[in-house]
């Protein structure tokens, strides 16, 4: 749906990632309406924008599934339902109660909700940029990129990876079957990525799949037009190193902002919104947060994690849209997939 709309339903949910479509699903099981919204122009979040071609291991009955074919599963498993979509817009304004809520996009759409799950993943995002000279040149001609979309892009390249997180460690493992060569620097010799992780970038390392360079950080740039042929590293000792290489992989983090939601009164800490466990419930009666925006004790920022919110937060919002009938829980093998 891409033309200015003015619905009411029964659930708005603000984010079309992982969370986001999962609530939808579990929202529609219960037979309770509901509409997507996201400032993205596709859904699938930061599976979509970031990683789409990326593993993703830890989602259950799946050993290995890529963030891309993650999204089109959730997107099939909502389709009997034909859920409204408002891509390519953010939520401006909400105000209202519980029960009775009234959005407002950036593209001039009225969404009228009796509650609202944010499922906004961190945020508006961008990548932490290194400061570089030259910088901008590289980055146009996609010498430089932050995100991996196509594996292909890199075939046959040699491409400097930096960084110590799980990004960095993730796609050094997975680029070193398609591209020429494959090195990662890092300032120092203690990675922060998972065990399994670590451990395979070890044995890539002395297979001499992988070339991993510590002590380092990135100093400068060689190329001109946006052609890169070499990156300067240096030591804290200022002994400087030249690594020839075709492509750059910034792996930095992401810097993230919630936007206009931090000015819808809701309490939140450090760009989370806190919930109540037990029902994703936040500090305003009737909004309710899943996946990785929501934040309470022991959380883990899983997708997995924001999979079980979301069934939380349908059931919660059930006795709202519905106050004088009763929910008995069925499983989905018995009950199976309503009419939309």
């Amino acid at each position: 749906m891409t033309d200015t709309a003015s619905l009411s339903t029964d659930v708005a949910i603000i984010g079309a990632g992982p969370a986001g479509l999962f609530a939808a699903f579990e929202c529609a099981m219960l037979k309770l309406g509901c509409v997507l919204i996201d400032a993205l122009d596709e859904i699938g979040g930061q599976c979509t924008a970031l990683y789409p071609e990326k593993p993703i291991y830890d989602i259950p009955a799946h050993p290995a599934i890529a963030g891309g074919d993650l999204i089109a599963a959730l997107d099939r498993q909502i389709a009997p339902f034909d859920i409204p979509r408002l891509l390519g817009r953010r939520v401006e304004e909400l105000s209202g109660t519980r029960g009775a809520f009234t959005l407002r996009t950036s593209t001039g759409d009225t969404i009228r909700a009796h509650a609202v799950i944010i499922a906004a993943g961190a945020g508006a995002f961008g990548p932490n940029r290194p400061p570089l000279e030259g910088l901008e040149a590289f980055e146009k001609s996609g010498a430089v990129r932050y995100y991996v979309r196509r594996r292909a892009d890199f075939a046959g390249k040699h491409v400097l990876i930096a960084g110590g997180g799980d990004s960095a460690v993730d796609w050094a493992l997975s680029l070193r079957d398609v591209a020429g060569r494959v090195s990662i620097v890092h300032r120092r010799n203690r990675f922060r990525a998972a065990p399994e992780s670590l451990r395979q970038m070890d044995e890539a390392v002395e297979r001499g799949e992988i070339e991993k360079l510590v002590g380092y950080q990135l100093h400068g740039l060689h190329g001109n037009d946006g052609v890169l042929d070499g990156v300067d590293l240096i030591t804290l000792d200022g002994e400087v190193l030249h690594v020839p290489c075709q492509a750059l992989l910034p792996f930095f983090g992401l810097a993230t902002d919630l936007g206009p939601i931090a000015q819808w009164g809701l309490d939140t800490v450090r760009g989370t919104i806190p919930v109540t466990p037990s029902t994703c419930e936040s500090s305003m009666p009737g909004i309710f947060a899943v996946g990785d925006v929501a934040s309470y004790p022991g959380k883990l920022k899983l997708i997995l994690q924001g999979f079980s919110e979301c069934a939380m937060a349908a059931h919660a919002i059930h006795p709202i849209v519905h106050p004088d009938t009763a929910l008995h829980f069925e499983y989905s093998t018995s009950r199976g997939v309503p009419a939309a």
